[in-house]
């Protein structure tokens, strides 16, 4: 697990920049944190890593969002207004295991209400702290922590 202070919004764009740079085909980001912690700033400067240039809002109405001009396709899920029975009939591991879509990266904001899980993804919670944000980052199954520069 690696743990991060994100003192200034700059941090967290920082952060989803990096990500954004490093990241192959075929990685499970699962967000989670609160409202207003920087999920979806998080997803904004991942794709801005990615070379899309395309504005990403959040699909909390829409469910998915692709975006397939980057370096990789981003597959970008808010699961906020479902409840655990119903997101598996997203078929998200359509996605993330690129079935019947190009292999990107699949950001999957409120990932906590998610019915299954894949078997490799980076999890990222973010949470508030009284000096900015915090993230924690963990990798599960096969997955790998992009190597980061950060001043902590």
């Amino acid at each position: 697990m690696k743990t991060i202070d994100l003192k200034t919004a700059a941090d967290t764009r920082l952060l989803g920049l990096q990500f954004g740079q490093q990241l192959p085909a075929g990685t499970v980001l699962l967000l989670q944190g609160d409202l207003g912690s920087g999920k979806t700033a998080f997803v904004q400067a991942l794709g801005e890593g990615l070379g899309i240039e395309d504005s990403i809002e959040s699909p909390t109405f829409t469910l998915i969002n692709e975006y397939l001009d980057g370096r990789v396709p981003l597959y970008h899920f808010d699961l906020y207004r479902l409840e655990l029975h119903q997101t598996a009939t997203l078929y998200p591991e359509i996605y993330w295991e690129g079935i019947e879509v190009e292999p990107g990266i699949c950001a999957i904001e409120w990932a906590e209400r998610l019915a299954y899980k894949p078997e490799s993804y980076l999890e990222i919670c973010l949470s508030y702290q009284a000096t900015g944000r915090k993230v924690e980052i963990r990798a599960i199954g096969a997955a790998v922590i992009p190597n980061l520069e950060f001043r902590t």
